[in-house]
């Protein structure tokens, strides 16, 4: 079965009264829109982040997002994760994490509120923005696997479908099959709740792929391979800084993948040709 996270879409969105005009005159609606609240991440009862989320799937997204972020090194240094809905203000996550984390977190600690569509808000100095990446276990995947992922996610994408507004991160087989989805308004979130999905659900996050609805910025490569992806694949366009450090990592990269074509900016197992790297007209 397909874990598409908080299937009940009901608690993500709300209802909006709007007028719609075009050509053809105007018409009274009543519009679904996409939550967004204020998630404070705390550890050990210091807050460290609030970030700007879609409410669903927290304790993947907390999970998630300490991994990523190098706060712990392993899902065993987090004891606990409790949720917490503080009235109409949004939600704090609890988290209780192992003394020697604690301290690394104090020693680098940042007041980081982050938004949306945010890169590195709160970070402290330059060198403290591009940490060094952890290599991944090359992974080469098929054109037509990549091909067919594309083609089933949509189906799943259950709050976009009711809102138009939000990402996914889909967690898929080396067959192509989608194994996992989770959607948020943000897309570094989106990504974060799937990591914390794989890691509570115990899969091997280096035997399949991560198709995310978004750009490949260099974050997004580097939250995939804290956790061992070997290859991303991504509806829009990379930056260079992504590509680089995918062809580090040992990431396989993918971008702008649509139904039909997709573009390979960086394979490990293949090296990749001017005239091979646009793969078009799949059958």
């Amino acid at each position: 079965m397909i874990d598409v996270g908080l299937a009940n879409t009901a608690s993500q969105k709300s209802n909006v009264d709007v007028r719609q005009a075009g050509c053809d005159g105007t018409q009274f609606k009543v519009d679904d829109i996409a939550l967004e609240v204020p998630v404070a991440l705390v550890y050990n009862c210091v807050s460290h982040a609030v970030m700007m989320t879609s409410p669903t799937d927290l304790e993947d997204f907390a999970l998630g997002f300490s991994l990523s972020e190098g706060i712990v090194k392993n899902a065993d240094e987090i004891t606990d994760i409790t949720c917490i809905k503080e009235d109409e203000m949004g939600f704090s996550v609890q988290l209780q994490i192992s003394e020697a984390r604690l301290a690394d977190l104090q020693t680098r600690r940042r007041n980081m509120t982050g938004r949306t569509g945010c890169g590195l808000c709160g970070t402290e100095s330059l060198k403290d923005a591009i940490r060094p990446i952890s290599s991944v276990k090359a992974i080469d995947v098929k054109d037509t696997i990549i091909q067919k992922a594309l083609t089933l996610l949509p189906s799943y994408q259950l709050l976009q479908q009711a809102t138009g507004a939000t990402h996914a991160a889909a967690w898929c087989d080396i067959d192509g099959n989608i194994v996992l989805v989770r959607e948020d308004v943000g897309r570094h979130n989106a990504l974060d709740k799937l990591i914390g999905a794989i890691v509570k659900k115990e899969l091997t996050s280096d035997q399949g792929f991560a198709l995310v609805t978004s750009r490949a910025s260099y974050e997004m490569v580097q939250k995939c391979c804290s956790i061992g992806i070997g290859c991303l694949v991504a509806v829009s366009a990379p930056t260079l800084l992504a590509i680089e450090q995918a062809r580090q990592a040992g990431l396989m990269l993918v971008g702008f993948a649509r139904n039909g074509r997709h573009i390979i900016y960086n394979n490990p197992s293949t090296a990749v040709k001017a005239e091979d790297a646009l793969i078009e007209c799949l059958g």
